[in-house]
């Protein structure tokens, strides 16, 4: 009796006691899922930048931080640009997920196909999945590729 208890009742208990349920177990990524959409920033700002993280010969990456516009979780970063300050007429968007817990949101975005040794001018904002604009738009500002 003594070999049985050590060969099938131990292990069936160890197991037992160091498994958990997969219907009790949920997916961090789809937690939020069916949340309603968080309130709306009273007044949305950029708090930080915004300002070139990089650039090379064809590709930048601008980041900027602002408080969190709230709304839905599903957000973009975007930056709208060219090389006519009068004449922004290209867009580049970043997916990013908002964390409802956090007072501030860290954006950044990816201009790719740019053009060598050109001056580019861009601003900033930001908007919800669904493509309504969260009206943080900032000044111009330009970088210069190599």
């Amino acid at each position: 009796m003594n070999g049985f208890i050590v060969r099938v009742l131990v292990p069936a208990a160890a197991m037992m006691l160091c498994s958990t349920s997969i219907a009790a177990q949920t997916n961090p990524y789809t937690a939020n899922a069916d949340l309603s959409p968080a309130n709306k920033a009273a007044r949305l700002h950029i708090t930080q930048g915004p300002a070139l993280e990089l650039a090379n010969r064809n590709s930048a990456i601008i980041r900027w931080t602002s408080n969190n516009p709230g709304g839905a979780d599903e957000h973009f970063g975007v930056v709208t640009y060219g090389t006519d300050p009068k004449n922004l007429n290209q867009i580049a968007k970043s997916h990013i997920r908002l964390n409802r817990n956090h007072p501030y949101t860290v954006f950044r975005v990816r201009v790719d196909g740019l053009q060598p040794r050109t001056t580019y001018y861009y601003t900033v904002d930001s908007m919800e999945g669904n493509g309504t604009r969260d009206g943080v738009k900032s000044p111009i500002r330009h970088f210069t590729t190599r």
